[in-house]
């Protein structure tokens, strides 16, 4: 472990940097250090005292790891810290606090995640994905000059049943729709035995049924009167057909009902059954942006691929977010991820953790889960993912210290 003068003297390259206050969090580090070829004086002792004192005099890394375990006020800690850190940082917190309100504030202010110590290696490996992720959506922010915005549609696969695309779906238009500002549409295929209606305790109706089997009579009209408000920014389009009932008779009928609902909402999620894309090209083809949702088995790799393979196929052009979900559920999984990615030949976009807890404890009480468990991680993971999507349009929102340090350039 080294010295504040010896991270001084880092080279402005640096990667990654560390100001821990205890041994086991440097031994939790080690592994990775390894696996990304960090240098192991990359790590420091003091804690965010160190961190402000050194990072004033020397260049900030990529990754700052800080430890506030010895902090008595975090958020003013952080707040120092910040003024001395060069823009394109990411920062990971650990603390010993277990605070919600603290997690929340330092979530929002765009620390890339919070953890209450003792923290694992498997913790740190998936926040660096992420803080990858903040990375490069600020340099792509920072390099295309503003333009007009593009009206999204997004669809969401699961390639297994049970990997959570539907409940990721829900709650990412709802955090579109009522943190974000959007107004947004969420389309429900599955019409015999979707849940996204259900999530939001709505009673679905006949509209989405009569469209698809007589898109003649799909327009603007008709969707405002097929659709069912969760929210004044907020509709869904679902059914509870019978099982007697064709899912989409008319092969056109997909493709001008998307249309439609493109022309009335500013974004589009589409709840897709993964048996429906090859029958239905629209789904792919109509999207400006796909998300891949699976977990980490031997089945999962093998769809994952195959779908993968397919997208390229048919929708070239729509920009595709792979997402790994329910992991770290104490059990081991079937396929590593590092596996799992050399095998789908890409990384993991985001990796959500299993809680199984808090999405019962939503569904009892017969509320989005975004709604009934706001402060929880895996919301806060899933609003990240939200405004990777169609960024934040709230009018009196404003860049925070840390969100502001992820643009890219120099102070």
């Amino acid at each position: 472990m080294n010295t504040a003068s010896d991270m001084i003297n880092k080279d402005k390259s640096n990667e990654f940097a560390a100001f821990v206050c205890d041994s086991a969090t440097t031994e939790v580090l080690v592994p990775i250090l390894s696996e990304r070829e960090w240098p192991l004086d990359s790590v420091a002792t003091g804690g965010v005292e160190n961190a402000i004192r050194t990072l004033g005099a020397s260049p900030s890394p990529r990754f700052l790891l800080v430890d506030l375990s010895d902090s008595t006020d975090p958020r003013a800690d952080l707040g120092a810290l910040a003024e001395v850190c060069e823009p394109g940082t990411a920062v990971i917190a650990l603390g010993t606090l277990n605070d919600v309100a603290l997690y929340r504030d330092l979530i929002d202010a765009g620390i890339i995640e919070y953890f209450v110590k003792p923290v694992t290696t498997d913790e740190i490996r998936m926040a660096l994905l992420n803080a990858e992720q903040a990375l490069r959506l600020a340099a792509e922010g920072h390099q295309h000059a503003p333009e007009e915005e593009v009206k999204k549609v997004i669809s969401v696969i699961g390639v297994r049943g049970g990997t959570g695309a539907s409940l990721l779906a829900s709650s990412t238009a709802w955090l579109m729709a009522n943190e974000l500002g959007r107004k947004v549409a969420l389309l429900d295929l599955d019409i015999h035995f979707g849940t996204d209606a259900l999530v939001f305790d709505l009673e679905p109706g006949r509209g989405l049924v009569d469209a698809l089997d007589n898109p003649s009579r799909v327009d603007g009209l008709f969707i405002e009167r097929a659709v069912i408000k969760e929210s004044d920014n907020l509709a869904v389009l679902s059914a509870e057909a019978s099982l007697t009932e064709t899912a989409i008779p008319d092969p056109s009928a997909l493709g001008h009902l998307i249309e439609e609902l493109r022309n009335g909402y500013e974004v589009v999620v589409v709840d897709a059954p993964r048996h429906l894309i090859a029958q239905h090209p629209p789904i792919l083809t109509e999207a400006t942006d796909i998300m891949v949702v699976t977990d980490l088995s031997l089945a999962g790799t093998r769809d994952t691929i195959r779908i993968l393979n397919y997208i390229k196929d048919v929708a070239p052009s729509a920009a595709v977010r792979l997402v790994a979900n329910r992991l770290g559920s104490g059990g081991p999984v079937e396929v590593e991820q590092k596996d799992f990615e050399t095998s789908v030949e890409r990384k993991l976009d985001w990796v959500l953790p299993f809680d199984p807890r808090t999405v019962v404890t939503a569904a009892k009480r017969g509320k989005p889960l975004p709604q009934a468990a706001a402060n929880s991680k895996l919301v806060a993971l899933m609003k990240s993912i939200s405004e990777e999507l169609v960024g934040n349009k709230v009018e009196d929102a404003k860049p925070s210290v840390w969100k502001s340090l992820l643009a890219i350039g120099k102070k």
